[in-house]
């Protein structure tokens, strides 16, 4: 065993051992049971969340998935992210001839064994994205987006030198690093914020003395945090949208109808002549948006009939009425579950998937409709000065 990776720490009287790994390392998954048998710990801390945690002890859980509830339940979004890091980590640990996860599966097994214990040290995913995603403007938002999609489609080939460096990066951290380079938000809600947290599940664990298994990109940051006070309330919070975000949702809706009004009672042409710009602008987008996806035929009729009213709703979306009409009539096979991680690395396997499909035209379409928007929404300003 690797002395140089193990930090040990006194806290209230509790022996704290920190054992930093490599999340894609064969050796890491060694080191953690010779760690966790030698020590007989009382518990062990995994640097995993719930979610995360079901994914890697029942990957087949992909399976029992209700993609309408998540539609319904406005997780495309985050769940996309999800599959992207997931496929990254694969892609890593298919380069070294190994497991994703191993070191945290291996860290589970010796707890059961050894009857310690097990805590999931880490904060909810769902809530770190949130977070990051609240905390970013609107365009930084786009940028965001951009770069978090097309990111899952770089092939290019991992050389020596990247994955000696993977090895002593966090996962997450590795998969986000250009985009944490261009927004320095992400690198601080996503390391950060979470040494805070898992360093407060750690020293609050039960027993007289932990093992915590983490990636080794956050040792460092844990042994300073764990004789500090932490906020968890505030760590576990997710921002509000801001009032200019609220009120910009309803204000371009209400100044489109506004000036619709407006045009009818002063000119009945340039009422229907606005009217009939703003349908053709958002129907025709969105139902673009869904015809690049190669979605149903339904479904693009569905974004083209929908998009001009959810537009004038802040509280619909199109794209939640164009995905559920996709998942109902291509409902996703066992097979498309079976190969999302794959999938998703390329055009040719989003268009194939339909479960991953269905995620994209929910995105695509939305994004269409807003650009659309705004579009249209020049276009009628301009009708009507026209005629002024």
């Amino acid at each position: 065993m690797n002395e140089n990776n193990i930090t040990r720490l006194n806290y209230h009287n509790k022996e704290i051992i920190l054992l930093g790994t490599a999340h894609v390392s064969k050796q890491s998954a060694i080191e953690v049971a010779e760690l966790i048998n030698l020590e007989k710990p009382n518990s062990v801390c995994i640097e995993l969340d719930e979610q995360r945690f079901e994914s890697l002890t029942n990957p087949k859980k992909w399976q029992d998935t209700d993609i309408i509830k998540i539609i319904k339940e406005k997780r495309v979004f985050l769940l996309l992210v999800n599959i992207i890091l997931s496929s990254y980590q694969r892609k890593i640990a298919t380069s070294l001839d190994t497991t994703a996860g191993k070191e945290m599966i291996q860290a589970i097994e010796s707890a059961k064994e050894n009857n310690a214990t097990l805590v999931l040290a880490d904060r909810s995913i769902q809530i770190t994205f949130l977070r990051i995603w609240r905390k970013h403007s609107f365009i930084e938002k786009l940028k965001l987006l951009y770069m978090l999609i097309f990111s899952s489609f770089n092939d290019e080939k991992i050389t020596e030198e990247d994955l000696e460096k993977l090895k002593q990066e966090d996962v997450l951290e590795a998969a986000l690093s250009e985009i944490s380079s261009a927004l320095p938000i992400v690198a601080e809600v996503l390391i950060n914020e979470r040494n805070q947290y898992l360093a407060n599940k750690i020293k609050n664990a039960p027993g007289l003395k932990i093992v915590a298994v983490l990636g080794a990109a956050h040792v460092p940051g844990i042994t300073k945090e764990i004789y500090l006070k932490q906020d968890m309330k505030k760590l576990k919070d997710i921002p509000k949208k801001t009032l200019l975000s609220k009120t910009i949702g309803w204000l371009i809706p209400i100044m489109i109808i506004s000036i619709f009004v407006y045009s009818f009672l002063s000119n009945t042409d340039l009422g229907l002549e606005q009217i009939k710009s703003w349908i053709l602008y958002n129907g025709t987008f969105s139902a673009i948006g869904c015809l690049l996806l190669m979605a149903h035929p339904l479904t693009i009729l569905t974004a083209f009939v929908a998009a001009p009213f959810t537009s004038l709703n802040p509280l619909l979306a199109v794209g939640w009425f164009a995905g559920l009409v996709e998942a109902l009539i291509r409902k996703p096979t066992v097979n498309d579950f079976e190969n999302i991680y794959k999938d998703i690395t390329s055009i040719k396997g989003i268009l194939k998937n339909r479960f991953i499909k269905v995620l994209a035209i929910v995105l695509v379409a939305n994004l269409f409709s807003t650009i659309a928007t705004f579009i249209s929404g020049i276009d009628i300003i301009e009708r009507l000065f026209s005629t002024l």
